[in-house]
C-alpha cells in the first residue's frame, strides 16, 4: 500500500502524545487547523477514525492506538538508525554480537590486544542471548555457532566446537564416571537453549537412555559452567572455550570423549559491511586469536 507522509505521521504521534490539536500545533509551529488537517488527511488515507473529538479533549480510538503502536516502533527504529549512520559518519564504531560464554571465556580476556590491534575504533558489544539467532540490521559482525555457511552473510571460520562432560574437583573424588550407571545418581545440568545435547552424548558413546536423579536447567552456557564449578552437578560443556577453566582445576573433565557435531564457531558479517576496513580488520583479528583456541 501507499505509506503516508512521514511528516503527517509525526504529526499524528505528537497529537496522539499530547491529546490535544492546539497544543500539538504550538510544538509543531503549525496553526491548529493545519494539524487538523494532516490528522484528517490520515484519517481519510486508511479509511478509520483515529480520535474521538470531544469538547475538552481528543481521544484516541482503537485504530489510532493500534497506529500509534505502530509509529512509534517505526520511528525508534529510524531513530536508532539515523543514530548509527551518524556515528559511523563521525567515527568508526563496530558493533559485535557475540554469546554470554564466548564473550567471557575467549573475547573479554583479550580486549586489551583487540584494542591495541584498532585503537580507533569505538566497539559497541552485544551479548544478548536468544533461542534464533539474527544477524541483526544494526550489527556489523555477529559470532555463532553453526554446521555450515549462514545464506548471504560471509562466514568466516574461527575453532571447531565440541562438547565434554565436566564437573568441580571434589565431585570427581567420588569417584564419577561417564557410563549411565555413574551418571544416574547424580544432577545433570541442562543448557535449556541445547536440551538434546546430553541425548546425542549418551548415544555417541552407546550409553542408552540417561536417567539422572536431577536436571537442572539454565539459559546460558555461563551459568551452566558456573553452576559446575560450584559443585551442582555434571555439565556437558564447550570443550574449547572450557579450556582455561580445565587447565586451571577449576572443573574437572570426566572422560576424554568429546562430543562432535559437526558445528564451528564462526565469524559473520553483510558482504557489504566486509569490505569495510575496520570490519575486515576485526574479521581477520577474531581468526588470528582464535586459532590458538582450535
Amino acid at each position: 500500500m501507499r505509506i503516508p507522509s512521514l511528516k503527517f505521521l509525526q504529526t499524528f504521534q505528537i497529537v496522539a502524545r499530547k491529546l490535544s490539536f492546539k497544543a500539538a500545533s504550538e510544538e509543531l509551529c503549525l496553526s491548529a487547523s493545519a494539524v487538523s488537517h494532516q490528522i484528517r488527511s490520515l484519517e481519510a488515507h486508511f479509511g478509520v477514525t483515529l480520535f474521538q473529538r470531544r469538547p475538552q479533549a481528543l481521544q484516541l480510538t482503537d485504530g489510532g492506538v493500534l497506529l500509534l503502536e505502530h509509529v512509534n516502533a517505526a520511528m525508534a527504529r529510524l531513530e536508532a538508525g539515523l543514530q548509527h549512520l551518524k556515528s559511523r559518519a563521525a567515527h568508526a564504531a563496530l558493533r559485535l554480537q557475540v554469546p554470554p560464554f564466548f564473550a567471557t571465556e575467549m573475547l573479554i580476556p583479550r580486549l586489551s590486544l583487540l584494542r591495541a590491534a584498532q585503537p580507533e575504533v569505538e566497539l559497541r558489544i552485544s551479548t544478548a542471548q536468544s533461542v534464533a539467532f539474527e544477524h541483526g540490521w544494526d550489527i556489523d559482525v555477529s559470532i555463532t555457532v553453526k554446521r555450515s555457511a549462514v545464506a548471504d552473510l560471509h562466514c568466516t571460520q574461527l575453532f571447531p566446537q565440541s562438547y565434554v562432560p565436566v564437573c568441580a574437583p571434589d565431585l570427581v573424588e567420588r569417584p564419577v564416571g561417564c557410563t549411565a550407571t555413574d551418571l544416574t545418581g547424580e544432577t545433570l545440568i541442562v543448557h535449556n537453549h541445547r536440551p538434546d545435547l546430553w541425548a546425542q552424548w549418551a548415544a555417541m558413546l552407546g550409553l542408552g537412555a540417561l536417567r539422572p536423579k536431577h536436571m537442572l536447567q539454565f539459559d546460558s552456557m555461563t551459568a551452566v559452567v558456573d553452576a559446575a564449578e560450584q559443585g551442582a552437578g555434571v555439565a556437558l560443556i564447550s570443550a574449547p572455550l572450557a579450556a582455561r577453566r580445565i587447565a586451571t582445576g577449576a572443573l574437572a573433565r570426566l572422560c576424554v570423549q568429546e562430543l562432535n557435531l559437526g558445528e564451528s564457531y564462526m565469524a559473520l558479517a553483510r558482504p557489504a559491511d566486509a569490505g569495510r576496513v575496520e570490519v575486515a580488520a576485526l574479521l581477520g583479528w577474531l581468526a588470528e586469536n582464535c586459532r590458538a583456541v582450535a
